[in-house]
């Protein structure tokens, strides 16, 4: 097995004459025909960790978790690269018919569907929904009744385990508004209850513990609770549930120093020490296919120093095309992409253009001491949560996502315009 070495830049960034290069272009070609702020993806880093998920289970299924981030090319890249798809909304699943995916290799979670999103996904023929409350499970196995077919379900389980991450992307725990909890016993009624409606098929259980995650104890832990709890339902109800889902949530590397995660092939290798050979395991990595991938790239506009304080830098953008930082802390890099400077560093602050206090992208950074209006910065990691996270706050438009490759670039989600916000009005 070849070893990636973890980075929080695209592996083909380079920085050729002070300017960074992604996918053969340099950044200042591409923000004077695409503009900034933009996403720019490499697609060869995307496809790649693909790759490198699906070699490391090849007997099992890596359905890729699209709320990372989503549109019709990316699903395209994961039909070719032999991925499936986990959507969580009727959005996401729209999207997922455009991009073309076979219906049967789509995974639909969320835990309050609606109906009207239950009947389009019966109806398309989404290849497993994952139930999460008992209200859930009337209701679909009513929907599949109308329409006269069996539709095939997982169960999502909470196992009780906590996962050493943030509240806000923490699941696996009792308290969560996902799935049937395993301690207090309502997963395995869920389970009876599936089994009575003879409309519904269980073919697997389901888990997720949260997210951005580098250690595999939690993984291994949630895994080993639910193989027992699923081999006590075979053993209790005289059924074969073939599948166990175990979620996904493995970190990435957003800036130096940053704990480096597992590999794929590592990960696998942990949860087939303490999963059947017999049964068909399944991952939903999605932060850690996306993330890497792409740089938001944004232009300086205005640089002010306080003396004895502070120095801001302010950019084009902000919380409305990363609203991570403002929401739970989450912590990036940045730096100056477009020229060489032999200046000092200086620590700054970089902060975006939106009316709030709390619109800061970066802290405590070191930019050289001459970075000056024109610039443009670039922070890497920004491939998964913040396109499919970006708001219009403030009536800002939200960037477009460039993906590049071979020394080619080409728009997968076009920029918005003012046009685009003002259609909505009536």
């Amino acid at each position: 097995m070849s070893v990636v070495i973890e980075s929080a830049w695209p592996r083909t960034a380079a920085w050729i004459g002070g300017q960074l290069r992604i996918g053969g272009i340099g950044v200042r070609e591409l923000a004077a025909e695409f503009g900034t702020p933009a996403y720019i993806l490499d697609e060869e880093e995307f496809r790649a960790r693909c790759a490198r998920w699906r070699a490391a289970l090849p007997d099992g299924e890596v359905h890729y978790g699209g709320k990372a981030f989503l549109c019709p090319a990316v699903v395209r890249w994961l039909r070719e690269e032999g991925l499936c798809l986990d959507v969580c909304t009727g959005g996401e699943l729209a999207v997922a018919v455009t991009g073309g995916m076979d219906p049967a290799r789509v995974v639909f979670h969320g835990n309050n569907k609606s109906a009207a999103e239950l009947r389009r996904a019966v109806a398309w023929g989404v290849g497993r929904v994952v139930v999460d409350s008992f209200a859930e499970i009337e209701r679909l196995s009513a929907i599949a009744c109308e329409a006269g077919v069996r539709q095939s379900v997982m169960v999502r389980v909470t196992p009780g385990v906590e996962a050493h991450t943030h509240e806000f992307i923490a699941t696996g725990g009792d308290d969560s508004k996902f799935g049937f909890s395993l301690g207090a016993g309502s997963a395995a009624e869920a389970v009876r209850r599936v089994l009575a409606s003879p409309w519904l098929e269980l073919t697997g259980l389901h888990s997720h513990i949260g997210s951005q995650i580098t250690d595999l104890a939690g993984f291994t832990l949630a895994a080993r609770r639910m193989a027992g709890f699923l081999l006590e339902a075979e053993r209790e109800h005289g059924v074969s549930i073939p599948t166990l889902d175990l979620g996904g949530g493995l970190g990435i590397v957003h800036r130096p120093g940053d704990p480096v995660p597992p590999h794929p092939a590592e990960v696998v290798a942990a949860l087939r020490e303490v999963v059947p050979a017999r049964l068909r395991l399944a991952v939903e990595p999605g932060r850690s296919i996306a993330g890497p991938t792409a740089v938001a790239l944004y232009e300086v506009g205005t640089v002010k120093e306080i003396p004895g304080l502070t120095t801001y830098v302010s950019v084009d953008g902000g919380m409305s095309d990363n609203p991570r930082p403002a929401m739970y802390g989450a912590a990036y890099t940045a730096a100056l992409a477009s020229r060489a400077s032999q200046a000092p560093p200086r620590e700054v602050t970089v902060v975006g253009k939106h009316c709030e206090s709390g619109d800061v992208l970066v802290r405590d950074l070191p930019l050289p001491a001459d970075v000056r209006p024109g610039d443009l910065l670039a922070i890497p990691a920004s491939g998964a949560y913040q396109r499919s996270m970006a708001s219009n706050y403030n009536h800002v438009t939200r960037p477009p996502v460039v993906a590049v490759r071979d020394g080619a670039a080409r728009v997968i989600v076009r920029r918005e315009t003012e046009e685009d916000l003002l259609r909505l009005y009536v």
